[in-house]
């Protein structure tokens, strides 16, 4: 069966400042990275160059374009933007001017990211979004890159991820700035959702720009038939996706989905199968993807999914795993009527993941860490080029 989807969908890739970029000195990242203990767990290794993405954006911008993509989704670093406090660093953004004139000329629709986890160091040593300051700092900024970019870019997103950030790096504390508390965990959430909100009420008062947020979201379900389990997974996933949601539904132009994987839920706790994970462990559900998407209908707004992929060294299920996602997303579309306008593969190439490294391989092209970090395409980059091309799904490989 072939599943094609309509002739104006937007087919791309998504790949963010830090994980690509490398260098990113003037980071909380860097700062936790360079200063970590013997006793630290985590990050199990430094982000160093990264992918040079700074200097060989050209190359990987014609990978995007070799694969037949419409669009890409990347980020801009706020460290590298403003440095220092209330100081914009002309240079810096005149290189990021460079980096989006040269995916436009690739006739790329752009969606730039402008906080994909990391703060800059002085917004790190008053506090970052630990402070109701930080909503100033942030509108400021936002609006600074809005009035530097809009011309070359489409759509525009505030934030990636909210309940992840304050996850992993307030709760977990596997992430900067490794804390544990749940308050705080809470509190920084809610400062993140304001810092959205201001952000969109100053750039909307001058410039006539589309911007959304980005929201990673776990679709839960309860194993078996305890209706115990049903109502915890239906409640789990309402706390994941609605409550970032609903207080800026009236501040977004667009929904980002990035979707990874679901739960089963048991007693309380998750309990996973085991026999369709990615390389990190992460329980892989399709039908998770469609209940997500059609969860969303409710705020009658545009969505993209603006990531989807899997850690995946060896390439051996992400064909599969794409197939089935996009089948999954254009069921949504044709019996659910969600009203899903793109999709974003995560990502372009292996990159920095957070605290695991270099080790979760994510790219439809290998970089070659021992040879000059060498781009290396995957047999799934042709398959995804296919797809992009003729935007049509088969249910084969």
């Amino acid at each position: 069966m072939k599943y094609k989807f309509p002739k104006d969908f937007l087919w791309g890739v998504a790949t963010s400042a830090y994980q690509t970029e490398g260098n990113g000195v003037n980071t909380d990242w860097w700062y936790q990275e360079t200063h970590k203990k013997n006793t630290d767990k985590y990050p199990e290794e430094p982000s160093g160059i990264a992918n040079d993405f700074w200097n060989r954006f050209e190359e990987d911008i014609d990978l995007v374009s070799e694969l037949n993509c419409n669009s890409y989704r990347l980020s801009v670093e706020w460290a590298r933007i403003e440095p220092r406090e209330g100081f914009f660093d002309e240079e810096a953004i005149f290189h990021y001017k460079k980096i989006l004139q040269y995916a436009k000329s690739k006739n790329l629709k752009i969606f730039l990211t402008l906080h994909h986890f990391t703060i800059p160091l002085w917004f790190r040593e008053k506090g970052g979004f630990e402070k109701l300051s930080a909503i100033r700092y942030f509108a400021r900024y936002s609006f600074k890159c809005v009035e530097e970019f809009k011309d070359y870019v489409d759509f525009f997103i505030t934030i990636n991820e909210i309940e992840v950030l304050s996850l992993m790096g307030y709760l977990r504390g596997s992430w900067s700035p490794m804390k544990k508390s749940k308050i705080l965990a809470i509190w920084v959430h809610i400062v993140l959702l304001f810092c959205h909100k201001q952000a969109y009420l100053d750039i909307k008062k001058k410039f006539s720009v589309k911007i959304g947020l980005v929201k990673n979201i776990v679709w839960y379900e309860g194993k078996g038939d305890s209706l115990l389990d049903k109502i915890n997974a239906r409640l789990a996933f309402f706390v994941n996706n609605h409550l970032s949601l609903m207080p800026v539904a009236k501040n977004l132009d667009f929904i980002g989905l990035n979707y990874y994987f679901s739960n089963l839920i048991k007693n309380f706790i998750v309990c996973n199968p085991c026999d369709s994970e990615s390389d990190l462990g992460w329980w892989i559900s399709f039908d998770g993807l469609r209940n997500t998407l059609v969860s969303l209908r409710r705020y009658n707004l545009d969505i993209y999914i603006t990531e989807n992929g899997l850690a995946d060294a060896n390439d051996k299920k992400r064909k599969w795993f794409i197939k089935n996602m996009l089948i999954s997303a254009y069921e949504a579309m044709d019996a659910n009527e969600v009203n899903l306008k793109g999709y974003f593969h995560w990502t372009l190439t292996d990159n920095f993941e957070w605290h695991h490294g270099y080790w979760p391989q994510f790219g439809l092209v290998k970089i070659d860490r021992k040879n000059n970090l060498e781009r290396i395409k995957r047999p799934s980059f042709d398959y995804y080029k296919l797809i992009c091309k003729t935007g049509i799904v088969e249910d084969t490989i």
